[in-house]
């Protein structure tokens, strides 16, 4: 069988994918966190919210607090409706205050990051008016 530079062409390109692959694959456990180890501004950005897993999907933008350093301030949102909120990481332990009217709490969400998730879900119990529990599922 004799090899032509196309030939060889294609295998050498083949082969450099298949190599770019498997390194790409070795490096991801080394750029994933662990959920205590995550850092409240790798949880700023927008996410999905689920409540009761039914139902429309929210919105959530989280950023810094202004005035609280290490602490998450953001809105909660779905169409028309939209909630401040404050939220802190303590470790994998995420809690969140919601507001419906900028002063007092509405509803108070407590979660932890999802094991495994690379910090890109957190799932918990939102408790909101006359003691209603819900679960949450949060993703990025």
């Amino acid at each position: 069988m004799s090899t032509t530079p196309s030939r060889l062409r294609l295998w050498s390109t083949t082969h450099l994918v298949a190599l770019l692959a498997l390194s790409g694959c070795t490096s991801l456990p080394r750029n994933c966190p662990a959920p205590a180890d995550l850092l409240p501004e790798q949880l700023h950005g927008v996410w999905t919210v689920q409540l009761d897993g039914a139902g429309p999907h929210w919105s959530l933008q989280l950023g810094p607090h202004p005035e609280h350093q290490g602490s998450l301030r953001g809105e909660l949102s779905q169409g028309a409706l939209r909630y401040p909120v404050v939220a802190d990481l303590d470790g994998q332990d995420f809690t969140l205050e919601e507001s419906h009217d900028g002063q007092r709490i509405a509803a108070t969400w407590l979660g932890e990051v999802v094991t495994g998730s690379c910090g890109q879900t957190l799932r918990g119990e939102r408790i909101g008016p006359q003691e209603r529990r819900e679960a949450f599922d949060m993703q990025r």
